[in-house]
């Protein structure tokens, strides 16, 4: 199966290492490099430093919403999603499956930040969720839920 990976933390990690094992992840989409700690040092996020040791082609758009056609172009079987941290056109998922690896146990913190809402609230626990994404943020069909 082609997939086009869309992530950028350590969270998001280990989501692309399982894809990578049991599928052909043909493109990797993250957040432009950012500058880190005192000395400002242009650094990579995870995902890229992941598909980089893997060979796989990266793309880093500011606004993807300016520049998704690359994604289409490759005519993936599926998008995936772990925290990529900008939303996704609706032109984009209308035209490709998307699955969302979110989180939280939702409807529980929908959004950005879903981990560190958990630990602020003292939650017992927490979980993720897989789903199908819809246009509206975190609100597709749930296929999986996991608490732990």
């Amino acid at each position: 199966m082609k997939l086009v990976f869309m992530g950028t933390p350590e969270f998001a990690v280990p989501v692309l290492e399982n894809l990578i094992k049991h599928h052909e992840v043909i493109l990797v989409v993250t957040q432009p490099d950012k500058p880190v700690g005192r000395k400002r040092i242009l650094t990579p996020p995870p995902v890229k430093e992941l598909a980089i040791k893997n060979n796989i082609p990266v793309f880093q758009p500011t606004r993807l919403r300016d520049d998704y056609q690359r994604i289409i172009d490759l005519k993936p079987d599926y998008i995936i999603t772990a925290a990529y941290g900008q939303m996704l056109p609706k032109e984009l998922i209308t035209k490709i499956h998307a699955i969302n690896v979110h989180g939280s146990l939702l409807p529980k913190y929908r959004g950005g930040a879903p981990i560190q809402k958990s630990i602020m609230n003292l939650d017992e626990v927490t979980g993720i969720t897989i789903m199908k994404m819809e246009y509206k943020m975190d609100s597709g069909d749930i296929y999986y839920q996991e608490a732990i």
